[in-house]
Parts: structure tokens; C-alpha cells; sequence
């Protein structure tokens, strides 16, 4: 995940304004206690995340993929009043965590963690999104892009996480996962329905603006 020289990637950081405390103890919980670890967005790209929802402000998000509740927590501080957040996640070892850091948050009656698969939970939503933040399983980055668009409003937003995959994506010889990240990257691209930008944020961040 590391494209920027170890200098520049902690200087950014230490000119990108602070984590609150509780996204610094899921930060370390996280990396001590929970498997995977670098599925997390840490402190750069969470600020990235809060900073991108208070710009659009807006009153439904969609977050497929919670882990440990660090990404849903900053999406959810730009939220306009009375504002709603539904994360998924198919990992039930992880819910009384993420419900947890949820209420320390502050965000018990915003935040709704839904636990199953998301390509089965998805039609069954019935809300109208402005924003929506795919960070799950690669292989399935373009069905969960197929089941949420007509979920998204006209000037709703998609970001897609590690679409850059830590940097496999220029590999030769790509690996599935890789791959599939690909097929997805190139098929937003040439999607005439949305204009993209691809962000080298961390490991990549896909943003999407939604134009029919």
C-alpha cells in the first residue's frame, strides 16, 4: 500500500489534522487484537473520507464492507442532521465491536450495522443514496457496483477503496484479485453514466459522481 517514500507519507500525516482519540484506540485495538489489519483506512484516509462526506453533506450513506467500524465512523461525521448510515458487513465475530466503537462515537441512533451479504442486502434497501463506499471482497467490486448505482441519486457519489491494490494493478502477470480489480477500474472508466477520478490516497481511492 505504500507508493509514497516512508518521509513524504509522514510528513502528509503530520500535516493532516489529528484522528479523534477513539479512531486512534480502533486503530491500535485493531492492529492488535483483529486479523488483517491493513484493511483498515487509519488516519490519512479516514480524514480523506470525513472530508469528501462534509463537502457533499449528505443524508443517506451506504458502506459495504465495516470491519472495524473506523471508515463508517468518518463517513458519518459530514452527515446532515437526522442523517442515516447503513454499513455492512458478512463478519459476525466483529459486531459487538463495531457496536461498541459505534455508541463511544456517538453514533448509536446514526450508524446501523446490518450483518449478512451484501449482494443479498442490497435490493432489499429501500433508501435513495448520496454517497456510497465500497470497501469489501475484490472479486465482487463490480456486482456491488451494479446493485447499488440506481440506489444512488443524480450528483450521488460512489468511492470505491484499493482500487490501486497495492500497486498490483500495474503488474504484468495479475493475480485474481488483482484482476478483478481491474475489470472493475477500467469498467467506471469507460462508464459514460459517471465522470471518476482516481485518487492514489493509501491504496487507492475510486470517486465517482453519478450523472444520470
Amino acid at each position: 500500500m505504500d507508493f509514497l517514500p516512508l518521509e513524504i507519507s509522514t510528513y502528509s500525516e503530520n500535516h493532516t489534522s489529528a484522528e479523534s482519540d477513539l479512531l486512534s484506540q480502533i486503530s491500535r485495538d485493531t492492529h492488535a487484537k483483529v486479523m488483517m489489519p491493513r484493511m483498515l483506512s487509519g488516519h490519512l484516509q479516514g480524514r480523506a473520507l470525513s472530508m469528501i462526506s462534509h463537502m457533499i453533506k449528505p443524508q443517506r450513506i451506504l458502506e459495504i464492507g465495516t470491519y472495524t467500524g473506523y471508515s463508517a465512523i468518518c463517513l458519518a461525521e459530514g452527515l446532515q442532521k437526522n442523517g442515516k448510515l447503513i454499513t455492512i458487513d458478512i463478519n459476525e465475530e466483529l459486531e459487538n465491536r463495531v457496536l461498541a466503537y459505534i455508541e463511544k462515537a456517538g453514533f448509536k441512533n446514526t450508524i446501523e450495522l446490518r450483518i449478512g451479504n451484501a449482494l443479498d442486502l442490497i435490493p432489499k434497501l429501500e433508501d435513495e443514496f448520496d454517497l456510497v463506499f465500497i470497501d469489501a471482497d475484490k472479486e465482487n467490486y463490480l456486482k456491488y457496483y451494479f446493485k447499488v448505482f440506481d440506489k444512488v441519486k443524480k450528483n450521488g457519489y460512489i468511492i470505491a477503496d484499493n482500487v490501486l491494490w497495492s500497486g498490483k494493478v500495474v503488474n504484468p502477470k495479475p493475480d485474481k484479485d488483482t484482476r478483478a480489480i481491474l475489470e472493475f477500474n477500467s469498467f467506471v472508466h469507460n462508464d459514460r453514466r459517471v465522470e471518476n477520478l482516481l485518487m492514489p490516497i493509501r491504496d487507492g481511492l475510486m470517486i465517482l459522481r453519478k450523472l444520470v
